[in-house]
């Protein structure tokens, strides 16, 4: 029972313990506090198996800062300098950054530290998941499809580019907060896709990438210099995504096509949550790629079957969202929903302008597309060619389990 206590507090108290202690030290002891706020959760980890207390936060967050404080003495002890901490004002100091809204604070201060320009992209996403969401490097590197070596050395650079470049804990500069905010949007949007359309070769969906990605979403739309049209279009997209993640999946892990998805088990609590930050973006005058993605699920969930959905419209948001920014994953989801219109001819004038190199690792959906294509046309041979191509380029057991079962109906079928 502790240890369930102990990895639920961890995940949700991470990372503002490391935020909140770092807002009152310094981020030049961003790794140092990383230390004790571990070493704290494996002390509790120890201590808890007798007795849980009563105020299992507050021990935390006491026994955090006290570790801190010796480490920091140590270190000083050591270069022979007298380090300025006490128990007594900085103390109290401290207590107060403990208060809900100094934590709000000391996280949103953490989210601009980790997307600041200076780091890498690969480097920025790595950071915000492990400073801010607590995410081990072995979690990081299982979400991000990586080496656990490579992550690490990508937060080692990270902890020097902060060092080197002296980047502080504090929020950008009323003339960058929109070009920051942009960047800071994509990273919670990479995080939540990457929950969504999971590349993990196990899991489909990784639910806590998805929830991590709308918590920090909420977190920003709570100051009012950070809201957006864009910022609110995001949070409805997430919102809109996330209330669909349990149709996704059947219960004996299958994937289950949006066209056989049980509707009831939609959350209609998030679409409402959607649809009303939906109406607030319309408040602002800023647009972006969330606007037009927003609207496409909103299209979706507006539909009370897959007959009902509205293909045309549809269509006319993928046509705006490319003219808006071009990219080859708009075009390649165009050509499907063509596909549902019957309209042949522009699937394949769609397909022709895509350059698979850029989809990376989801080129699979291409050849996918490029499958049912030539299955809905007659060309059953050229469909099974097309899903060979797609088996070969998916790395995820279920995309491939989907796949092959598509290919033994069409070979059945011969």
């Amino acid at each position: 029972m502790e240890h369930k206590v102990v990895d639920h507090l961890f995940r949700h108290h991470y990372g503002k313990m490391v935020a909140i202690l770092t807002r009152f030290f310094g981020l030049s002891y961003i790794e140092t506090i990383e230390d004790a706020v571990q070493d704290t959760f494996i002390k509790a980890a120890s201590q808890w198996r007798t007795k849980i207390p009563d105020n299992p936060e507050g021990w935390l967050n006491r026994v955090a800062k006290n570790r801190t404080i010796d480490i920091l003495r140590s270190i000083q002890a050591e270069k022979n300098r007298n380090l300025s901490i006490t128990t007594g004002a900085s103390s109290l100091q401290i207590d107060e950054l403990f208060l809900d809204h100094e934590v709000a604070d000391s996280q949103l201060r953490m989210i601009f530290v980790a997307c600041h320009p200076s780091l890498h992209p690969s480097e920025q996403i790595a950071f915000a998941l492990k400073t801010i969401s607590g995410f081990s490097i072995k979690e990081i590197a299982a979400a991000l499809l990586t080496k656990e070596e490579t992550i690490a050395k990508r937060l080692l650079r990270a902890r020097k580019t902060i060092q080197d470049k002296n980047i502080q804990f504090q929020y950008p500069s009323p003339e960058t907060v929109n070009e920051r905010m942009a960047r800071v949007m994509e990273v919670i949007y990479l995080t939540f896709n990457e929950g969504f359309h999971s590349t993990n070769k196990e899991k489909l969906i990784k639910e806590d990438l998805c929830g991590e990605a709308i918590r920090l979403c909420q977190l920003l739309l709570k100051k009012e210099q950070f809201r957006s049209g864009s910022l609110y279009a995001l949070f409805a997209l997430l919102c809109f995504h996330m209330s669909r993640l349990e149709s996704k999946v059947s219960s004996d892990n299958q994937i289950v096509n949006l066209q056989f998805q049980d509707r009831t088990k939609w959350y209609f609590p998030l679409i409402k949550m959607g649809n009303s930050a939906m109406l607030k973006a319309t408040e602002y005058e800023d647009t972006s790629v969330y606007h037009y993605e927003a609207a496409i699920a909103s299209e979706h969930l507006n539909a009370k079957t897959f007959k009902d959905t509205n293909w045309k419209n549809i269509s006319y948001w993928y046509e705006q969202l490319y003219m808006f920014k071009p990219n080859m994953f708009t075009l390649l989801n165009h050509a499907t929903v063509c596909l549902q219109l019957s309209d042949f001819e522009k699937t394949h004038q769609l397909l022709k302008r895509i350059d698979v190199a850029e989809l990376g690792q989801r080129a699979y959906l291409y050849y996918g597309c490029y499958a049912e294509y030539y299955m809905k046309i007659g060309e059953k041979s050229l469909a099974i060619s097309f899903l060979d191509k797609a088996l070969a380029e998916t790395t995820n057991k279920l995309e491939w389990e989907y796949l092959a079962g598509n290919k033994r109906n069409l070979t059945s079928n011969k």
